[in-house]
């Protein structure tokens, strides 16, 4: 189970530490799964299932189950996750509009949008 663990690792570019920290899972309880000292438990299994995108099944066997079962259920979903997971300063901007009102983001949106005016030199004053 520890080898697609790794594996993943490598795919994302991450450590375990980076797992450890982002996931809430101990640096022991990571140690302790590849040393074969113990096995995660399943609430563990999820988190560092949903850490990667991946099913609990991937995590352990390195395999889908039979009938292409996916973690999102369309390719945009899965898209934007991963640019979400890719970028950590995305990411900040998402968790800080959580709680947004509609309002806020609508706010938050045109001010983007002219930065990026600003930036390509589109000003309009």
């Amino acid at each position: 189970m520890y080898e697609v663990f790794e594996q993943l690792l490598q795919k994302y570019n991450v450590t375990s530490y980076k797992v450890s920290k982002d996931t809430g899972v101990t640096q022991t309880a990571l140690s302790n799964w590849k040393s074969g000292r113990s096995t995660p438990t399943t609430k563990t299994l999820q988190k560092i299932a949903d850490y990667f995108g991946v099913t609990i099944d991937y995590l352990m066997t390195g395999e889908e189950k039979e009938g292409g079962e996916r973690y999102y259920l369309n390719e945009e979903t899965a898209e934007m996750a991963q640019k979400l997971f890719e970028n950590r300063d995305l990411r900040v901007l998402f968790d800080a509009a959580q709680d947004a009102s509609s309002e806020d983001l609508k706010t938050t949106y045109d001010m983007l949008m002219a930065l990026k005016k600003k930036e390509r030199g589109e000003n309009e004053f």
